[in-house]
């Protein structure tokens, strides 16, 4: 595995983290603001309780944060902003288990959670200067494949074409709905969506699975990079017609997120092998996961 592109948590041990030298140590930040996305996502905006790191706080687009609630519960999260805006950041939380009702439930704007991080690889951006992005977002998928779209937007004369390819169950299950429209309508990035089934709902884009929005678009493989986040069976049909476009598995990227726990490699959650989604990724290129087919499809 390149160390040119993962040098995961090596680095950080001898640096320590945004939040502090100490990496199982969080830092107080205040939750600003609760956007509701879908019935059971929600958008949270947080800012630094300590002014100096509220301003910076810098992170790659891919990485994520531990959050943690005293006598509650800590887990990892993505960080659906990009690091061109400063002050805050934001985090995209489905309601899944103990921690997340406990946010859903009990937990308001003003309160205090606890966040360390940034933690993971992210993105290798500084590949995609002057190349076209295709982004390929299934469901969930999209919160952190946001923050590189909207990284990419903030200096979109840096880059060339910007694709989003991104298919959800419903309509009323389409995440950022509203800022998609929003890019699409300005004419930055070039957007395909798709939904399983309208359920009787009005909808203009494709209806059925969303590996079919590949035959939608045409690319240079030659010019152009793909970053991939969804479930294990967006991969298993994704991937290998994304490769019949003709691009080169060392220029597709998957974020594999699923089951990372502490973020620094100590309890094993996410360990296949030798390999630690949480030290090594979460962002691997599909050349190096061929020989983990555990974190793809599992």
């Amino acid at each position: 595995m390149s160390e040119r592109f993962y040098p995961g948590i090596h680095q950080q041990r001898l640096r320590g983290l945004a939040t502090g030298t100490n990496v199982y140590q969080p830092q107080p930040a205040r939750i600003m603001k609760v956007t509701e996305l879908t019935a059971d996502v929600r958008l949270f905006d947080l800012r630094f309780v300590d002014p100096a790191l509220a301003q910076s706080f810098e992170f790659r687009p891919g990485q994520f944060v531990e959050l943690s609630i005293l006598g509650v519960g800590e887990g990892p999260f993505s960080l659906p902003s990009p690091p061109t805006r400063k002050g805050f950041f934001q985090l995209g939380i489905r309601r899944a288990g103990v921690l997340t009702s406990y946010l859903f439930d009990h937990v308001r704007e003003g309160d205090v959670v606890g966040i360390r991080g940034p933690l993971g690889n992210g993105f290798p951006v500084e590949l995609f200067g002057g190349q076209d992005v295709l982004l390929l977002a299934g469901g969930l998928g999209m919160v952190p494949l946001r923050g590189l779209l909207l990284y990419l937007m903030d200096q979109r004369e840096l880059f060339g074409r910007v694709i989003l390819l991104a298919g959800f169950r419903n309509p009323d299950q389409v995440l950022f709905a509203d800022e998609i429209f929003s890019l699409a309508r300005r004419g930055d990035a070039e957007i395909h969506l798709s939904v399983d089934d309208t359920l009787g709902k009005p909808w203009t884009g494709r209806v059925g699975v969303v590996t079919e929005l590949l035959d939608q678009v045409r690319i240079d493989p030659s010019r152009t990079y793909a970053v991939a986040c969804g479930p294990p069976v967006f991969y298993k049909f994704m991937l290998e017609k994304v490769v019949a476009m003709g691009l080169g598995r060392d220029r597709i990227f998957l974020s594999l997120e699923r089951r990372m726990e502490c973020g620094v490699g100590k309890c094993g959650h996410c360990g296949v092998g030798y390999t630690f989604t949480c030290l090594h990724g979460p962002v691997f290129s599909y050349w190096d996961a061929l020989n983990l087919p555990e974190l793809i499809y599992s």
